[in-house]
């Protein structure tokens, strides 16, 4: 596996990449930037006559991410080759938010392999439901890990767009099948929220909408916890406070959901992914350290079980929550990513509308919100 990368700054324009491809032979092109760096004119193009042979993906974001940090609108591409790792690339136009369980569907079943190791997914942000979308390709590749993530759009939950090779839209779902017993792949996820108030019980939601809680509405009930000032922020500053989805009769956190929506008139609450009635949610809050912590449990749980001595790829992706909680110090939970993963490990990454990959220790691949996730990717040559 050989990495390379190239990095434009926000101040800096296509015409600043060097007038060599740092690797013209790549199979796969990673692309991580902002809604408005996706709109720079011949962008595909210049991406294709720098990477001919690759197929060439990506989305907007909340936030690039790089081993030396945390950028805003700057353009992040890493090219790789993979010596031995077979790989197919296949993406779809949604229909609609209902659909992504059918969606999935569709795409996982032009992936399935007895060989297939891994799937990357990288989707729109705010037209998916990310809950249904990984149910739909685990219903058909079982316990395959799927990792990625929903496009950003900063703060701004306006618009975001995805890049599959000629063509930049909105709406895409995208998904890189891996394949191959030379493959290394790895997964890694990190919180640091910590729960408060008393637990409530979900009465009545419609898949990703929350009517009420304690057979309270919903809306009223969450501006009372988080304050009046906040209150007035939503659903930006909804961010600062999502809900943590807590096992019956237990206190830990099973899975953490950020809100996308508000809805004044149905006194609801949109999520990015399903919460479903009966289950017993809390309200979460953190602090900078916990969530810098949390990002190195990530890394933690793959740079402790795999060797990275070797060539590899980490593709971080992280909650555009924790990006606003940390605000201006925010590249340290990366620093510690890169530091825990070591220097042979290129970091890649971006802050999303949601986290794709299995929780921690299992292969369930599911929805997270406000997390830090890692997909590690390597090779062994000897395999």
């Amino acid at each position: 596996m050989i990495v390379k990368q190239e990095s434009l700054t926000a101040k800096m324009t296509l015409k600043d990449l060097p007038a060599a491809s740092p690797l013209p032979s790549a199979n796969l092109v990673l692309v991580f930037g902002s809604v408005k760096r996706f709109g720079e004119a011949k962008l595909q193009s210049i991406l294709k006559a720098r990477y001919p042979t690759a197929q060439i993906i990506g989305c907007s974001t909340s936030g690039e991410i790089t081993a030396t940090g945390v950028f805003d609108d700057s353009l992040q591409i890493t090219a790789v080759l993979w010596e031995k790792t077979i790989q197919r690339v296949t993406h779809t136009k949604m229909t609609g938010m209902q659909n992504s369980f059918e969606t999935a569907v569709s795409l996982a079943r032009q992936l399935a392999s007895d060989s297939l190791k891994a799937v990357l997914v990288y989707s729109d942000g705010l037209n998916v439901n990310g809950s249904e979308l990984l149910e739909g390709f685990k219903s058909i590749l079982g316990e395959i890990p799927v990792m990625g993530g929903m496009a950003g759009d900063g703060f701004n939950f306006s618009k975001t767009v995805q890049l599959f090779n000629d063509t930049i839209s909105d709406g895409l779902v995208i998904a890189v099948g891996l394949y191959g017993n030379h493959l290394v792949a790895a997964t890694g996820v990190g919180r640091g929220w910590k729960p408060y108030g008393p637990p409530r019980k979900v009465t009545k939601s419609e898949k990703n909408v929350v009517l009420e809680l304690d057979d309270k509405p919903a809306l009223p009930l969450y501006k009372m916890y988080i304050g009046e000032h906040s209150a007035k922020g939503l659903p930006g500053s909804g961010l600062n406070f999502p809900f943590a989805i807590i096992e019956e009769g237990r206190r830990d956190i099973e899975k953490i959901r950020t809100i996308l929506s508000v809805d004044n008139i149905k006194n609801s609450l949109t999520f990015a992914g399903n919460v479903d009635e009966g289950e017993t949610v809390r309200f979460c809050q953190a602090t900078h350290d916990r969530l810098v912590a949390g990002a190195g449990d990530a890394a933690h749980l793959i740079a402790d079980n795999i060797n990275t001595n070797q060539n590899g790829l980490a593709i971080c992706v992280s909650c555009v929550g924790r990006k606003g909680v940390m605000a201006e110090q925010v590249a340290d939970e990366v620093k510690l990513v890169q530091q825990i993963m070591g220097s042979q490990t290129a970091v890649t990454g971006f802050y999303s509308y949601g986290e794709f990959s299995p929780r921690p220790e299992t292969s369930d691949s599911v929805l997270h919100n406000q997390t830090m996730t890692i997909g590690y990717l390597s090779e062994n040559l000897l395999a």
